[in-house]
């Protein structure tokens, strides 16, 4: 792909659903009686997976429109042996939460994914589903493709997660699902809570505590979860690119409509409008549970560069990459802290946002834990260069908005992987007045 300097970024930017509540709306709908109605479900290639997966298990999942979905679960509890290995492409958040969703029940699986998601560390779940009786067999390091051996007779765990991580904490509440007693989850700094206000919303007992050791979340197991309606609003990681370029590129003015606003999620609105941006939020609603809002976004030419502050990486970890384009583009140095976590997504991001940045003359700094950028304010980034997406969506879609406000344009090596997440980007973003284009070399 190449993405030329583009022309002002006006129109309404309808980004897909949320990505992290449609993998646990597929989830939890299969492990009901009944049937779960899904609207706005993202239809990327990640979610996909996820759907295919729970009818291997044995659910009913059913597309009856654009983003309308129908999935006839079989209860807690009540999951099928898969028939064949369960393919889970490059979706992190599928795999690991589907692990916690089975380890409980008298069946094995076997995982596997993309080369990228081949490569990423699934010790940090096969631990904690361990202590429930379950077992893991995988390649050295805790690699896919793995086989997972469901706990014959479950015990409930208290768990405290090591590492701020909305996939761990997951994985360990599903799991706990189909354990007798009581399983909690200890966490010392609060991460995504989609996973808990959906339990909630399926009629999960379930109590939250701010203690002086951390966030406790106490789950009473085995549980009838019932069949409900849900609306996906639209995933802010997603809308984060649209509106990362409208702030760097001249006479931008766009809306985000009906994007969910969950606060452990907002980190990066936050962040943008702690340098200066001109974000709005209008018409702010409660739709299942979860904050919503119609999210303005305009060129910003007077943003400066700050330090993040590292306790709000739980809140945006998977929106440092476009952050640093925007803090290219602004008035001196953004430091980014508390990071480490990115070495270890679908690719090693802060190594791949330096180098790349580095290619279209951007001065960087980096170490294991922290990625500083040195912005040379608007309309003064270089470009010019190629950046390699390493198989990272959210990489390619960075470097895209990158071109969008730099002088000359940037090519990305392999726009494939933007499919998994954001598969209209393209020709959103086309729509809106980028200049995006593919090339054969």
């Amino acid at each position: 792909m190449i993405s030329h300097p583009a022309t002002p970024l006006r129109g309404i930017a309808e980004v897909p659903g949320d990505k992290s509540i449609s993998h646990r709306a597929l989830i939890l709908g299969a492990l009901t009686v009944g049937e779960t109605r899904i609207s706005g479900l993202l239809e990327g290639e990640d979610v996909l997976a996820t759907a295919a997966a729970m009818r291997a298990f044995g659910a009913d999942v059913i597309r009856e429109g654009d983003g309308v979905w129908a999935v006839h679960g079989v209860g807690v509890g009540g999951f099928a042996e898969p028939e064949d290995v369960i393919d889970c492409g490059n979706a992190g958040t599928g795999v690991r939460l589907i692990m916690g969703a089975m380890a409980t029940s008298p069946i094995r699986a076997t995982f596997t994914g993309d080369a990228s998601l081949r490569s990423r560390p699934m010790g940090r779940v096969t631990g904690p589903i361990e202590l429930f009786g379950a077992a893991s067999y995988g390649r050295t390091g805790g690699l896919l493709p793995m086989t997972v051996v469901g706990a014959r007779n479950p015990v409930p765990v208290r768990y405290r997660v090591p590492m701020p991580s909305a996939q761990v904490k997951s994985a360990v509440l599903l799991a706990g699902l189909n354990a007798p007693g009581e399983t909690v989850v200890i966490e010392a700094e609060a991460t995504r809570d989609h996973t808990e206000r959906m339990l909630a919303g399926f009629g999960a007992a379930l109590a939250i505590d701010d203690t002086a050791e951390g966030r406790v979340i106490t789950l009473t197991g085995q549980p009838e979860l019932r069949p409900t309606e849900i609306a996906v609003p639209r995933d802010p990681s997603s809308a984060a690119f649209p509106v990362a370029a409208a702030l760097i590129v001249e006479g931008s003015d766009i809306t985000v409509p009906n994007i969910g606003l969950n606060p452990t999620r907002a980190g990066l609105f936050e962040t943008l409008r702690d340098m200066g941006a001109d974000l709005t939020y209008e018409n702010m609603r409660e739709v299942a549970g979860e904050p919503v809002a119609d999210l303005r976004a305009r060129f910003s030419p007077e943003m400066k560069g700050i330090e993040v502050p590292p306790e709000r990486a739980p809140s945006m970890i998977d929106e440092y990459p476009i952050l640093s384009v925007v803090a290219a583009s602004a008035e001196g140095q953004t430091v980014m802290r508390g990071v480490k976590e990115l070495r270890v997504k679908e690719s090693d991001r802060i190594d791949a946002m330096a180098r790349g940045l580095e290619a279209n003359g951007v001065s960087i700094e980096e170490e294991d834990d922290m990625l500083s950028v040195t912005g040379l304010g608007p309309k003064r980034v270089p470009g010019g260069g190629e950046a390699s997406s390493r198989l990272d969506h959210r990489i390619a879609m960075a470097f895209a908005c990158l071109g969008m406000g730099a002088k000359a344009a940037v090519r990305i090596d392999d726009a494939g992987p933007i499919a998994t997440s954001f598969p209209v980007f393209e020709d959103l973003m086309n729509g809106l007045g980028a200049r995006l284009a593919r090339s054969n070399r």
